[in-house]
């Protein structure tokens, strides 16, 4: 029989599961479509109602986690006269809605503070939406304690297993203002910065190092100067919002030993047609055309390693120039830190390829080979997007767990 405490618990999650959703202006009237693919920035096509069509997108994020072909997207019809007849409000992931309309998260934020939802800012009001200080507007202005306060909102979608994390593409701007709100908070007024995860399964959350170092860092060293908060929000089917917010745990610790200019690195290529190339001691080496897979690793300078691999200009030093050389295309994506994951990197793309090139870039290792080949973009393979997550977020979780 359970005990009287399992009950309670039992009952206040059934309680939460049948709560009433939150409903958002904009997010009433939705049409389901299926992903094709992302034709630019801002413009998607996908299939709706049996026919192919283009939806706005208002999302300028990499997205790579959850634009991936045949997902759900949420879509709704514009008014009549304008160029693209649908907009995306939101994709699935794992059956549960992601909210991709970035211009609502500021209406989601608005209603969680009118109900008193945000946890440290239950008793915040809203006093202007969007406000002009010096050559920047922010998203809020509060009065909170009787006292005006400065807020910036930003959307995450970059989720894992339990860590979120933001931004999933460079952001100058964002960057910004993160100066500018330390700046007026020096001056004497509060600000902060919200993170709304739009996804239930976080519980912390983390500067996207990886992606935008400069963000990250700038984030880092202003946490004193400004309030810097990430909570969780659940969405529902019908794309109303559930009624918990949850607090997540930032884990500054845990970037301080993790973010360096140092770590792994997959470096991507585009060779369009079948190349004999000479490749330093492997001789002449026989390229069939496709996407290569380059696993590296740096343990300083890794932005500048980075950005020589792409540059055309240089002088060849591994093997990997001489194919960078001859490609019309390229992208290094990292992955920052203090472990050596380069050899396990390397033989979880050899599980994604469909061919390698022996003895490439392996000369000083065990490992058979350093670069592998693909038909297709490799940001097309939910495989390798899994992957790539587990080395960049999912593996921190162990040092998140509590020790036994």
């Amino acid at each position: 029989m359970p005990s009287a405490k399992k009950t309670v618990r039992t009952f206040a999650a059934a309680s939460f599961l049948n709560a009433p959703g939150i409903v958002i202006p904009g997010l009433e009237s939705v049409v389901k479509a299926s992903y094709l693919r992302r034709l630019n920035r801002f413009l998607l096509e996908c299939e709706c109602r049996g026919k192919r069509v283009k939806a706005y997108l208002p999302n300028p994020g990499r997205l790579w986690e959850l634009l991936i072909g045949g997902r759900t997207l949420y879509l709704t019809e514009a008014p009549d006269g304008r160029a693209t007849r649908y907009t995306v409000l939101a994709v699935e992931r794992d059956g549960i809605p992601v909210l991709l309309h970035t211009h609502l998260t500021n209406r989601v934020v608005g209603e969680l503070l009118r109900r008193g939802m945000i946890p440290g800012l239950e008793d915040a009001r809203v006093l202007k939406p969007e406000v002009s200080i010096g050559r920047s507007r922010f998203d809020f202005l509060l009065e909170a304690r009787g006292r005006p306060f400065v807020l910036e909102v930003k959307s995450c979608t970059l989720y894992g297993q339990e860590i979120a994390m933001f931004p999933d593409a460079v952001t100058e701007r964002g960057r910004k203002h993160l100066v500018e709100l330390a700046e007026i908070s020096r001056s004497g007024t509060r600000t902060g910065v919200l993170f709304l995860v739009h996804s239930s399964k976080a519980r912390y959350f983390l500067p996207d190092y990886h992606t935008d170092w400069d963000f990250a860092q700038t984030l880092h060293d202003r946490r004193k100067d400004l309030l810097i908060k990430a909570v969780s929000v659940t969405w529902r089917g019908d794309l109303s919002l559930g009624p918990r917010v949850r607090d997540l745990e930032i884990p500054w610790r845990l970037f301080e030993r993790e973010a360096a200019d140092r770590g792994s690195y997959i470096l991507i290529l585009h060779l369009p047609r079948r190349t004999n190339i000479t490749v330093g001691g492997l001789g002449v080496v026989a390229f069939p055309p496709g996407y290569y897979l380059y696993a590296g690793s740096a343990k300083k300078g890794l932005r500048a390693r980075m950005a020589r691999h792409l540059r055309k200009k240089k002088n060849f030093f591994w093997h990997i120039d001489y194919l960078a050389a001859r490609c019309d295309a390229s992208l290094v994506i990292p992955v920052r830190t203090g472990a050596d994951l380069e050899h396990e990197i390397a033989a979880s793309l050899q599980k994604t390829s469909e061919w390698s090139i022996p003895g490439f870039g392996a000369s000083d290792c065990a490992c058979k080979t350093h670069l592998f080949g693909m038909k297709s973009h490799p940001l097309q393979s939910e495989y390798f997007i899994n992957n790539l997550q587990y080395f960049r977020i999912d593996r921190l979780s162990d040092a998140l767990s509590p020790q036994v």
